[in-house]
């Protein structure tokens, strides 16, 4: 087990409440324009990257200035809705997904950081259980009750 400190934040609930305001804004703006689909319809949906983000500009400009080429069961009016929403929240969405994923990093290395010092300590308290030390019997006992498992189970616990 690591016993390096990378995280070492305490971040001021002021500053916490801030960021919970925000991210209500967001979603409360947002929210009325945004749809939900499911895993399924993800994974059979085309889907537009950076690369295809510039043939579909050059397509809205065509379609704009010569529409004779329009296939009569498509609607210019939507497509142009569709081509603006994405160039509209796509940075916004490259925006988000930095932060999702340093505050993904954040909350993992934190979190790994202090499950190592728990389990540090539970070690501690275990070694002091095993050679009588007072109170010890009783803190392991009750922190065991993470490792122990279904009657025939496995157990997980750490430096048995």
């Amino acid at each position: 087990m690591s016993t390096k400190n990378t995280v070492s934040i305490a971040i001021p609930d002021a500053e916490l409440q801030i960021v919970k305001e925000a991210i209500a804004t967001l979603k409360n703006t947002l929210s009325p324009y945004m749809i939900a689909i499911s895993s399924v319809e993800r994974q059979k949906v085309p889907k537009m990257g950076d690369g295809t983000m510039p043939f579909v500009e050059k397509v809205m400009e065509y379609a704009q200035e010569d529409g004779q080429f329009l296939p009569p069961y498509m609607d210019l009016d939507e497509l142009n809705k569709d081509w603006e929403a994405v160039k509209g929240l796509m940075p916004l969405l490259r925006e988000l997904q930095q932060v999702e994923s340093n505050l993904n990093d954040t909350v993992m290395m934190a979190g790994s950081e202090a499950y190592v010092g728990a389990l540090s300590y539970y070690n501690s308290v275990k070694y002091g259980a095993k050679l009588n030390v007072a109170d010890a019997k009783v803190i392991h006992d009750d922190l065991k009750q993470r490792f122990l498992r279904a009657k025939y189970g496995s157990s997980d616990e750490s430096n048995n």
